[in-house]
């Protein structure tokens, strides 16, 4: 068995969610957050900002952790049994562009229910709901956007 650790992000701009479409050799499509493996002396917070601005092109700060999904796939001779943590993150803007060379095809921001039935993965989808209702209770409390976070 082999242990891998990612972070990502939930990446809100202007109320909308970034998401990913990959699509590598027709065995794997469908829209994702954007993450990635955390390098040898990254914090989970470094590897979620780079992974966010590799796959996405976006410039993104983070405001809370939200939490970590596991799951666990097989490759050739082996499981990987993977564990990703989670950001809630803000963008600066609506720009994104990604990452060909990761097998991105198309990127965008979405509102909350779109961003949600597009999402190809089911702990990704739990992922957004608990981050989205985080983001709509910092707005509620006016705190979204006034970078006065905890």
């Amino acid at each position: 068995m082999i242990e891998a650790t990612s972070c990502g992000g939930v990446v809100i701009y202007r109320g909308k969610i970034l998401t990913l479409y990959k699509s590598y050799r027709n065995k794997y499509e469908g829209w994702v957050l954007p993450k990635g493996t955390v390098e040898a002396g990254e914090t989970f917070q470094e590897t979620a900002i780079r992974e966010v601005k590799e796959e996405a092109g976006v410039q993104a700060s983070i405001i809370k952790y939200i939490g970590k999904s596991q799951y666990s796939f097989t490759v050739p001779e082996d499981t990987v049994e993977k564990e990703v943590h989670w950001f809630l993150m803000m963008a600066d803007s609506y720009y994104s562009k990604p990452q060909r060379e990761e097998y991105f095809v198309d990127s965008g921001y979405y509102k909350f229910h779109e961003a949600y039935h597009l999402l190809k993965f089911s702990n990704e989808r739990q992922i957004l709901e608990m981050a989205y209702n985080e983001y709509l209770n910092l707005r509620k409390s006016n705190l979204w956007g006034s970078r006065k976070y905890f």
